[in-house]
């Protein structure tokens, strides 16, 4: 029975939800601890998701974000218009005539990861890298500036990560995922629905526990263009990254995860159905039917019955193909409390 010395969760990751109000200044409160990436999707309008950290941080006044259902390079808001500021428990928001960020009575959902806070350099790749990490919870941002040729990249994180996310700033380029469950040769890219597709991104290579290997691909390496990474590595009791198999039945697959979850992303590895986003404050009971999708603006879909929260994993109910289809799934699962913790004291199934 795993355990875990992660009691509270909600430290590290944590998922609110918030009504935008039109205003030039609105504090969103009740994270629990300052976010180093914060992801914004607006669940009652089809607009854009909005990615910003810590390590991008500001330019003058504004904000730089980067938005998941394209391929665009990054943008900075206006003023007033984004996110203005990473706070002790949460995060400030002004008003956005796009519905990013705040726009009236549009609802939102944000979710919260702690890093490391302000980056440091890192000299462990054959490049160096400003790296934010946490390594109690497996996660870090890392900047690096690409060199057009083979390299390593240093991650922080003291650990194998099994996912990472990497987005060319400075161009429109695919947002290029390495997943254990894909290997080193393939991709799936966050911004499209597609099966997962041969790359040299990786340049064959696993990453170790100290750093990432990238190959001579634009989306990933271009000459002295700027990316960003989110590097995710997996931690008994608190994280699960894996795969799983559905069986097309409303009685559907069961996916054990050693935690009552609070966030799970799921993709599809067999065809193009888009990768999916649940968490356990959108759809607080079970049964869950709350879905948001990386790739799409599209705002929020509840047309299927989807899966139970229980308190060691998942229970699907749903023949979705996009999530318990006869077909094989990716995932990256963070949990809302340990099924065991440090004192080992079960914890019950909401």
């Amino acid at each position: 029975m795993a355990y875990t010395t992660i009691d509270d969760p909600t430290i590290y990751f944590n998922t609110v939800l918030y009504t935008g109000d039109g205003n030039a200044s609105q504090a969103i409160t009740g994270v629990g601890h300052q976010p180093d990436w914060l992801w914004i999707k607006a669940r009652s309008a089809g607009n854009a998701h909005v990615l910003q950290d810590v390590v991008r941080g500001i330019s003058g006044s504004k904000y730089r974000f980067l938005q998941s259902q394209g391929d665009d390079a990054e943008g900075t808001s206006s003023d007033n218009d984004g996110v203005s500021s990473l706070d002790s428990d949460g995060f400030t928001v002004g008003f956005s005539n796009s519905g990013g960020w705040n726009e009236n009575a549009i609802t939102y959902a944000a979710w919260n990861w702690k890093a490391g806070g302000t980056a440091s350099s890192n000299t462990d790749g054959s490049i160096t890298s400003s790296v934010s990490a946490n390594q109690t919870a497996g996660f870090s941002i890392v900047s690096y500036t690409g060199t057009g040729s083979a390299l390593t990249c240093g991650h922080g994180l003291g650990a194998v990560p099994e996912w990472i996310i990497v987005k060319d700033r400075d161009a429109a380029a695919n947002w290029n995922t390495y997943h254990i469950a894909n290997g080193n040769g393939n991709t799936s890219q966050l911004n499209l629905g597609n099966a997962p597709s041969a790359t040299s991104s990786w340049n064959s290579t696993t990453p170790t526990s100290s750093v990432f290997s990238l190959g001579a691909v634009g989306a990933v390496n271009t000459s002295s263009n700027d990316y960003i990474a989110y590097c995710f590595a997996e931690k008994q009791g608190y994280s699960k990254i894996g795969q799983y198999t559905g069986n097309g039945n409303a009685n559907g697959a069961f996916l054990y995860l050693g935690f009552k979850p609070a966030f799970i992303i799921i993709k599809d590895i067999s065809s193009t159905d888009p990768w999916t986003l649940l968490d356990n404050k959108r759809s607080p009971r079970n049964l869950m039917n709350a879905r948001l999708f990386p790739s799409s603006s599209n705002a929020e879909n509840t047309s299927a019955d989807i899966c139970d929260f229980v308190a060691n994993g998942i229970k699907f109910r749903g023949t979705n193909d996009g999530f318990n289809g006869s077909r094989n799934y990716l995932y990256y699962a963070v949990a809302e409390s340990p099924f065991v913790n440090s004192k080992k004291v079960p914890n019950n199934a909401r």
